[in-house]
């Protein structure tokens, strides 16, 4: 990975979405809704895991940094040690 900070989350993350999405529909007990509660466990466990991994990946390659002025950037070239 790119970021070995990450690898844990994303396995804690990935392990929860999973039993929530593939393991919990198995027990459902049977009934009159139980297809309609199997598809919203599932939907609701893939759409919130990829909301949070594109979350928590956008961090790692922002799209834009801090905006300097030009004054800063010199300040900092002659002062930063």
């Amino acid at each position: 990975m790119a970021y070995g900070g990450l690898t844990v989350p994303i396995i804690v993350m990935s392990v929860f979405w999973g039993v929530v999405g593939g393991v919990l529909p198995w027990l459902i007990p049977k009934g009159p809704n139980r297809g309609v509660i199997n598809t919203m466990l599932v939907t609701c466990a893939v759409c919130c895991y990829l909301f949070w991994l594109i979350a928590i990946l956008a961090q790692l390659n922002p799209l834009f940094g801090p905006q300097l002025s030009n004054e800063t950037i010199w300040y900092l070239k002659s002062h930063w040690p």
